[in-house]
């Protein structure tokens, strides 16, 4: 339980307690305001507390991911090479040994083409 007592997880602490209370205090602000009158306030008065159920549900689900290990920064997953990329690889090794200017111009068009989508 120490881990919840680092800076961080104090701040978001406060954080989550401090969006609760808010919320629960505009609710209770919209409930004064639709009991003077203004039936907008009717729906803003069950909407905040709804703010406020949200916040205390993620706070839980942070906690438990911690606590069950779930990280979502672990870092770069090692992904396969899909089957694809070796297909075409092997097309560009046999247009090489078939047509040296053909492959020529062909990677001088893959090089504009990835050029291009730099700037995107």
């Amino acid at each position: 339980m120490r881990r919840f007592l680092t800076p961080g997880w104090l701040g978001l602490h406060a954080i989550a307690i401090f969006l609760v209370v808010a919320f629960l205090g505009f609710g209770w602000w919209q409930f004064d305001r639709a009991q003077a009158g203004n039936d907008r306030s009717w729906a803003y008065t069950f909407e905040w507390p709804i703010f406020a159920i949200f916040v205390v549900v993620m706070w839980i689900k942070m906690i438990r991911d911690e606590l069950n290990g779930t990280e979502t920064t672990k870092g770069p997953k090692v992904i396969e090479e899909p089957a694809e990329a070796s297909v075409k690889r092997e097309i560009i090794r046999r247009q090489e040994e078939e047509d040296p200017e053909l492959a020529a111009y062909n990677r001088y068009l893959a090089r504009l083409n990835s050029e291009t989508h730099r700037r995107d």
